[in-house]
């Protein structure tokens, strides 16, 4: 499983992806940026921007047993969580942006698995991941409601927005249990009525 950074790792690594296969002669200044609330009032010119806006912990493998390291010491069970992101496009030209948008989702679509070698080239962290990890890339749906909402939390008109689920980034826990000796006798007292 993952250490702590995995989370802002994971971002990085999609913005790495779509950075990495950018058509240059078509987007020349097309930008690849992680977002908070704060950016959405002035964003940029032309690219995409990534924002995470919701954890959970993934209830169907919140119950995994303890896990032994390559170290050999038992630890907590990984905190299994899945990562919810608003992948939106920015451009003047509203065809240009429908352009990166469909660019974009292909290429996303074509890489639904990043492997942690792939995680591990992104962001200042180099062994985030051990190597027989992988987080799955999913596009999510999201009604217009849904969006709606979102985006009148931020006070900006709506861009054009795409979400998906970086799903199961399994974070490890540093705490490590002590295993009890083996049972070596038993004594049973029994009691006359």
């Amino acid at each position: 499983m993952a250490k702590a950074q995995a989370i802002a790792v994971v971002g990085q690594a999609v913005l790495g992806i779509l950075a990495d296969n950018i058509p240059q002669t078509e987007f020349t200044n097309a930008r690849f940026e992680l977002y908070q609330t704060s950016n959405f009032t002035s964003p940029m010119e032309e690219g995409i921007s990534l924002f995470l806006y919701r954890v959970e912990i993934n209830s169907s493998l919140r119950n995994l047993p303890a896990r032994t390291g390559l170290d050999g010491i038992s630890r907590r069970p990984p905190l299994p969580l899945d990562l919810y992101y608003l992948l939106t496009v920015w451009a003047k030209d509203v065809v240009k942006q429908q352009r990166i948008l469909g660019w974009a989702m292909r290429t996303l679509e074509d890489a639904p698995v990043l492997s942690a070698s792939r995680l591990n080239n992104f962001g200042p962290e180099s062994d985030v991941f051990q190597p027989n990890e992988k987080i799955e890339l999913i596009y999510q749906s999201l009604s217009l409601q849904d969006l709606s909402n979102l985006w009148s939390a931020f006070k900006v008109s709506l861009p054009m927005s795409v979400a998906y689920i970086a799903r199961v980034v399994g974070i490890d826990s540093t705490i490590s249990m002590e295993d009890a000796a083996a049972v070596q006798t038993r004594q049973l007292d029994f009691v006359k009525n």
